[in-house]
């Protein structure tokens, strides 16, 4: 799998960590940036692009990484197509994906350690979208806000 990685200095650490996890696994990675550990950087600069990439499929996943994992979730949820999520649970690492079609996930580096933080993106990338009626339906209506907020 293609997986667009993100993280401002906050996330730095920890996206290096997950970034040779997701090489161990054999994913593919894309390093959206941060590429160097400078304190003054904002997350909109390197979150934004990962989640322009996942909502024209140019991965197939997301993970974006800050300090508390709130600023990438703001942030990539801005983007068209994108459902982010903050998650710092297993449950809901792979809920997010069976029920809402989450196709980012968002992680607080200093919430959270590496080993939750694997744990939590191996979920996350291990799940399928179930497909159920309901959850489509419940999709159809947040795309339908989406598009009313577009006009």
């Amino acid at each position: 799998m293609q997986i667009g990685l993100a993280a401002d200095h906050g996330g730095f650490e920890l996206k290096e960590e997950i970034a040779d996890f997701l090489r161990g696994a054999g994913h593919e990675v894309v390093d959206f940036g941060a590429r160097t550990l400078t304190p003054e950087d904002d997350y909109p600069d390197f979150i934004i692009p990962l989640a322009r990439a996942v909502a024209k499929g140019e991965v197939e996943r997301g993970v974006a990484l800050c300090g508390s994992g709130i600023g990438a979730s703001i942030a990539a949820n801005k983007v068209d197509g994108v459902r982010a999520g903050l998650i710092h649970d297993v449950f809901s690492a792979h809920q997010g994906v069976e029920d809402d079609n989450m196709n980012v996930l968002c992680l607080g580096s200093r919430v959270i350690g590496v080993e939750l933080a694997k744990e939590l993106v191996h979920y996350f990338l291990n799940a399928s979208f179930s497909g159920y009626e309901r959850h489509r339906r419940r999709l159809e209506k947040v795309a339908a806000l989406e598009r009313e907020n577009l006009r």
